[in-house]
């Protein structure tokens, strides 16, 4: 799966895993969702209500600032931000559909945008 994103964003990509994973017809295994970029991540959160996106970007601006940092690129707090985050997650699939919590999603998060980014889906 590609995406091109701009800026900081949380993308949720919910139903796009769903769809790979509905494609796939395992009806019983694991689903993990990775992410091969070192200034991106993905994290399962609430996707009911769009200001926990909003609200957990601030945070991580908070608690992650753009510094002076030494690497060149200027992109440090990204960085960093993806190691907390982390650039990987499984989900159990039974019955051909992904275990999340009522109010799970999946989502994409670009740290250094703008950028074109791979997300792979692997489902065993």
């Amino acid at each position: 799966m590609y995406l091109r994103v701009s800026e900081t964003v949380m993308v949720d990509i919910t139903k796009e895993v769903g769809r790979i994973v509905n494609e796939s017809q395992i009806t019983d295994g694991i689903c993990t969702i990775y992410v091969p970029h070192t200034t991106a991540a993905v994290t399962i959160n609430e996707n009911a209500d769009p200001d926990v996106v909003f609200d957990m970007l601030a945070a991580f601006d908070s608690i992650v600032p753009r510094l002076n940092y030494r690497h060149r690129e200027g992109n440090s707090d990204a960085h960093v931000k993806t190691a907390l985050v982390g650039t990987s997650e499984t989900v159990i699939i039974k019955d051909g559909m992904l275990q999340l919590g009522t109010w799970q999603g999946i989502y994409f998060c670009e740290f250094d945008g703008p950028r074109r980014r791979k997300i792979f889906v692997y489902i065993s």
